[in-house]
């Protein structure tokens, strides 16, 4: 791919090589369930989760048959909430996936980043119900490093004797995307050689769910729940909550293909800023969601007419999709095939743009765009091209990835064709 002479980056462009990937969705525990499904386009949202029961917000995307017991022993898995329990799935996937082995590599050189916004949530709320009706002594002594958010990191470090340096992002629902382009950074500084990155949640407990149900932000349809979450949609009317995990291991190009590895896709690009706005709702012009945009063309030496894809945040709420999809016309113009995988795998907060990247990462490996899913009647008002009832035969060189946070908390992938 050819860098643009007139969008010279801050630095000289950078790749980072996509060598392994894993995920954890509603769609399906592993890559090739999930894929398969979210190319098909079939929405994942429904009643059947018990730790929702008897709340108003009873729906949601959750990961079904999920058995990790044959990874991680089960007098350790009782020790670990769900969030680590997700992560270390994915991390495993996506090591195995990358080809490399832990026992050749310098584990002083492989760090790990995950982006995770409120830890263990679970955790946390069941604990808190044993002190108030049992009494402190029965709280667990595993209470805080089971809740405690850098521990999803903590545990992927441990299974893989990861010495480098290992983080958590909490940027809301941009943490998994921050993940992946902090991941970078530390291979472009010569810090890490290898990092494990991505980001996982499990929000799906009641006292969090009604607090986005009293914030009006939940969709509330339930004539068919599968296809409750409508990004871009003109009767979209909220997003679904969802769980899930998407680890990707990262390393230097030329390191790569030194190895021989297979390349998925490279991370070319990263940007992120901040709207200094307001707590929960968007900069209404979308300054600062260009603004990252802008860094991450900027960063990759890219220009605007170049991007042939957008993976978009698209939540399926009223503002984020319209204040999205302005500024993607605005800046990116008519050409990128524009799509949003929330339709299938509802929104798992800092998880998501992980999802998102390894998503966005295979549309580029396999010249293919999935389709925005349960998107019937495009808003008439945004003005973009979008890839809807069926997935869209498109051989990219560029994508664009965007996630965008509560707090106005902006940042932007930009992937190029290996």
């Amino acid at each position: 791919m050819g860098r643009s002479p007139t969008t010279a980056p801050a630095q000289a462009p950078f790749d980072a090589a996509i060598t392994g990937v894993g995920m954890v969705t509603a769609a399906g525990v592993g890559v090739e369930r999930s894929w398969e499904r979210i190319r098909a386009g079939a929405g994942t949202a429904a009643t059947d989760v018990p730790a929702l029961a008897g709340i108003p917000a009873d729906f949601a995307c959750a990961v079904t048959d999920f058995d990790p017991s044959g990874l991680i022993e089960r007098k350790q898995m009782w020790r670990l909430d769900r969030s680590s329990q997700l992560a270390l799935v994915a991390a495993h996937e996506a090591v195995t996936d990358s080809g490399l082995d832990r026992d050749s590599w310098d584990a002083t050189r492989v760090g790990v980043v995950l982006g995770n916004g409120i830890g263990g949530a679970a955790t946390w709320e069941k604990q808190h119900k044993v002190l108030l009706e049992r009494g402190a002594r029965k709280v667990s002594p595993l209470l805080v490093p089971m809740l405690s958010p850098n521990m999803c990191a903590g545990y992927v470090s441990m299974m893989f004797g990861a010495r480098g340096p290992s983080l958590v992002t909490a940027t809301a629902c941009a943490s998994g995307t921050t993940a992946v382009g902090t991941a970078r950074e530390l291979l472009r500084s010569g810090a890490c050689d290898v990092v494990i990155t991505g980001g996982t949640e499990a929000p799906l407990v009641p006292s969090l769910i009604t607090g986005f149900g009293q914030m009006r932000a939940l969709a509330d349809r339930r004539d068919d729940l599968s296809a409750t979450s409508r990004p871009f949609d003109a009767d979209r009317d909220g997003f679904v909550p969802a769980e899930g995990a998407a680890v990707l291991v990262l390393e230097r190009a030329e390191d790569a293909r030194a190895r021989g590895a297979t390349i998925r896709a490279m991370v070319s690009g990263y940007g992120a800023s901040a709207d200094a706005f307001h707590a929960t709702a968007p900069d209404p012009d979308g300054g600062g969601a260009e603004l990252a945009v802008r860094a991450a063309l900027r960063d990759a030496g890219v220009g605007p007419g170049e991007v042939d894809h957008v993976n978009a945040h698209g939540t399926a709420t009223v503002l984020n999709d319209a204040t999205e999809a302005r500024m993607i016309r605005r800046v990116l113009g008519e050409r990128p095939a524009v799509t949003s995988v929330k339709g299938v795998v509802g929104h798992s907060l800092a998880a998501a743009g992980a999802i998102e990247a390894v998503v966005t990462a295979l549309s580029l490996q396999e010249g293919h765009i999935p389709p925005t899913a349960n998107l019937e009647s495009l808003d008439p008002e945004l003005e973009l091209d979008m890839v809807f009832k069926a997935g869209r035969d498109l051989r990219a060189e560029v994508a664009v990835s965007n996630s965008f946070g509560f707090g106005g908390q902006n940042a932007v992938l930009l992937f190029t064709r290996a």
